[in-house]
């Protein structure tokens, strides 16, 4: 039970805080570090598996990376862990909710490796080792793999959105600039059906990992199907 006295800070569930208290935290070290030579965001960021930088710890460092360029990434990702990953921590215990978070957060790094895959799929059979990517400049393949990376915690966070649909159904859920409430468990359908959308019209100049978001959905609804087999004993939700 969450002390009603104590601060702002305090009445948010340990593993909430501390997610979002760590992705602050980087995102801040991402800032500050290139000034001392070192790009936090190439190391720990997510590299397609063949890129010169590729590391495998970076399926798990890549969900706490955000773009530098805006604080809007961090903030908005960070605003739904806050909203709807502590309700889901109350609900499930620290320990659990901290299993789903990293698990869908990995996930949807593995699908979004799957969708390089196959977008890049011309180069990565290719029997020549030389990508011409245009203006004269050619690369070999682990260099050209180098151009394409990955970051933020929004994997683990559509992950989440998923798993309140589904615990929630039917809690109204208001979109920015919609003054019309939307029940959960339709906010949860549209926005599936809009990353798939985007992800196979791939539009150009279209930076967002929208497989990745679906990934962690997948992953999300596959851990929660996993635990309502096995009827873990955690409230009606698993009976």
């Amino acid at each position: 039970m969450m002390n009603q006295n104590g601060g702002f800070l305090e009445q948010i569930p340990v593993v909430t805080k501390n997610l979002i208290i760590i992705n602050l935290l980087f995102w801040v070290a991402s800032l500050a570090l290139p000034k001392a030579g070192i790009d936090l965001v190439n190391i720990l960021g997510l590299h397609f598996v063949g890129a010169e930088d590729f590391y495998p710890f970076q399926i798990i460092t890549y969900m706490f990376m955000h773009d530098t360029h805006s604080f809007a990434h961090v903030f908005f990702n960070m605003f739904a862990v806050y909203m709807f990953g502590r309700v889901l921590e109350q609900v499930w215990g620290p320990k659990r909710f901290l299993i789903f978070y990293m698990v869908t957060g990995i996930g949807a790094g593995l699908i979004q490796e799957l969708a390089w895959l196959y977008d890049l799929r011309d180069v990565v059979y290719a029997p020549q080792e030389l990508v011409n990517i245009g203006g004269g400049q050619i690369l070999n393949k682990p260099a050209f793999y180098n151009l394409f990376v990955t970051v933020g915690a929004s994997g683990a966070v559509f992950g989440i959105l998923l798993a309140f649909g589904m615990m929630f159904p039917n809690v109204p859920l208001y979109i920015m600039f919609v003054p019309i409430p939307i029940k959960a468990k339709y906010f949860v359908i549209f926005y599936g059906l809009a990353e798939l959308f985007l992800g196979v019209a791939s539009f150009q100049g279209d930076s967002v990992a929208h497989f990745a978001h679906l990934g962690g959905m997948l992953f999300g609804y596959i851990l929660i199907r996993i635990w309502r087999k096995k009827s873990l004993n955690n409230g009606p939700f698993y009976l």
